[in-house]
């Protein structure tokens, strides 16, 4: 007697672990590496700061495969930080975990870095001034004042940031390969089932990931509204 399919064996298991963690380490990354970019964005009249901004803003128009191909060549045994690592005594970035961070720090960059650069900009010079006059540190104005009124960018970053790392395939395809276990995330098993005509096992996958990714910006748009709400 034939049995049924399960719907997830523990390859897709193994991938929704690694894209979580995958997610999850890249937008941490990111707010600690976004939180002063976008800070010193929002803040710098330096003429430089148009060309800062079209470079982070090339993930949204570039298409991932060209950023993954030149990553790709950067990262491998034959391109500069790949050799840089080897004389170190480590290995090169490409094919590995490490190497999906670093593809997915530089894809995510701009869905981080541009809501908090706009929540910077929203709270406007004058509390700044008046801590200030207050005798306030610049440290003090930006972590009293410019953090906590800045909190609704800080959601919109993270959860954009997390959902964007959740749906790369083209970045990570090209950097980590089709590794099970190793860099395989859920968007190439979801690619891997439909290629097999699995499509069960497809559905389970990509309902989950539209699943989460609603809830997700449900919880954004819900909290926005309510720290609106509240600043009234």
């Amino acid at each position: 007697m034939a049995t049924e399919p399960q719907m997830l064996d523990e390859a897709d298991l193994a991938a929704l672990w690694i894209t979580l963690k995958l997610a999850g380490l890249t937008t941490l990354i990111l707010l600690l590496l976004g939180t002063p970019l976008a800070w010193w964005l929002s803040r710098t009249r330096c003429r430089l700061k148009v060309i800062a901004e079209a470079i982070i803003a090339l993930p949204l128009v570039l298409p991932p495969t060209v950023l993954g191909f030149y990553l790709l060549i950067a990262l491998g045994p034959h391109g500069p930080i790949g050799k840089l690592l080897e004389s170190l005594g480590g290995r090169p970035l490409a094919f590995s975990f490490s190497g999906l961070v670093v593809g997915s720090v530089f894809y995510s960059l701009p869905f981080v870095v541009q809501p908090l650069q706009n929540a910077f900009s929203a709270i406007g010079r004058r509390p700044l001034e008046v801590a200030a006059t207050l005798r306030a540190t610049p440290f003090d104005r930006f972590w009293s004042i410019a953090l906590p009124l800045a909190r609704p960018g800080f959601l919109t970053a993270a959860v954009l940031g997390f959902a964007h790392t959740v749906g790369e395939f083209g970045v990570v395809l090209m950097i980590g390969g089709n590794i099970p276990g190793e860099t395989q995330v859920l968007s190439i098993a979801i690619y891997d089932h439909v290629e097999a005509l699995e499509y069960a096992q497809a559905h389970w996958l990509a309902g989950g990931l539209l699943l989460l990714s609603f809830l997700m910006l449900l919880a954004v748009f819900s909290l926005n509204r309510r720290f609106a709400v509240g600043m009234r």
